[in-house]
């Protein structure tokens, strides 16, 4: 295998402890192909309990860039991106390669910082890359503390969660952006996910889009790590709730924005766009309609 040199794209947001354990496990990979490099680009979005300052202590080789807590996911995502082809983020064991320019990285791994990564995972992602050829997405999938899948590749239009295979790469047609190893000849020709996604929707709009250009997605094999923390918060979804506060809940940028999700549905989904464009806010508020009246 040749040399590797990966650009680490993560975000954060008041998860101190969560970043600085998602950084050590990747500090803690083990397995990889001699001479592979990082270089870490994290984008805060205002945090207020010293991830930044923590993180500038603990790993100074990690590239930080703090904006306002106005920049949604995606859009911080596509700075992390931006900054990993500008330069930053070398030397050290979670930087780049000593004195070397980081837009040589040859592929880009998306990490949530609330995924601990086991520790041969990066060498699985290799592995299944290497193996898959470098026209090729490989996704690692995700578990929880009690061993479910809960990020991973995603199949069909209706976005079927894909189970990792024991010893063989399953394929997919797109994926959640938890952990995504993307190799610099698909990223040429796909670039980042889309801006018009502010917060959700651009990793399946990524991998849809790839698919469409015909790129493979594949996701390796086993699980790649763990999501540490407690579930979402249930947004549209809260109990008790009216139908007026959970339907500006759920076209609110933290769910189903109407315009991002009208072009996700347009793109990819035709000729059931506007029918699907339609259900998931028909669903929301006869959800918090029938939970009103049993309330």
């Amino acid at each position: 295998m040749h040399s590797v040199h990966l650009a680490v794209l993560m975000t954060s947001h008041d998860r101190r402890a969560r970043t600085l354990s998602a950084l050590r496990a990747l500090e803690e990979q083990r397995g990889l192909p001699a001479g592979t490099t990082f270089g870490v680009h994290l984008v805060d979005t205002g945090s207020t309990d010293g991830t930044p300052e923590a993180v500038r202590l603990r790993h100074p080789a990690v590239e930080v860039m703090s904006v306002g807590v106005d920049v949604p996911h995606n859009q911080a995502l596509r700075i992390a991106s931006r900054n990993s082809r500008s330069g930053g983020g070398g030397g050290g064991p979670l930087g780049g390669a000593p004195g070397g320019p980081t837009h040589s990285w040859t592929h880009q791994l998306w990490l949530d910082d609330r995924v601990e990564l086991f520790p041969d995972a990066l060498a699985n992602l290799l592995r299944t890359a290497a193996a898959a050829g470098t026209g090729a997405v490989v996704v690692g999938a995700v578990r929880n503390a009690y061993g479910d899948t809960v990020y991973s590749g995603r199949r069909g239009r209706s976005l079927i969660l894909v189970e990792p295979g024991e010893h063989r790469p399953e394929p997919c047609d797109t994926y959640d952006g938890r952990v995504v190893l993307v190799p610099r000849a698909v990223y040429d020709l796909i670039g980042d996910p889309d801006k018009v996604f502010r917060h959700r929707m651009g990793d399946y709009d990524h991998g849809c889009r790839a698919r469409r250009a015909g790129v493979t997605a594949f996701v390796a094999p086993g699980h790649a790590g763990e999501c540490v923390g407690g579930p979402d918060a249930p947004g549209s979804r809260e109990p008790g709730i009216g139908v007026r506060e959970a339907l500006r809940r759920v076209t609110s940028v933290q769910e189903l924005p109407l315009h991002p999700w009208w072009v996700y549905c347009l793109r990819h989904t035709w000729p059931w766009a506007p029918y699907l464009m339609l259900s998931p806010y028909a669903r929301t508020a006869a959800r918090a309609t029938l939970g009103r009246l049993r309330g």
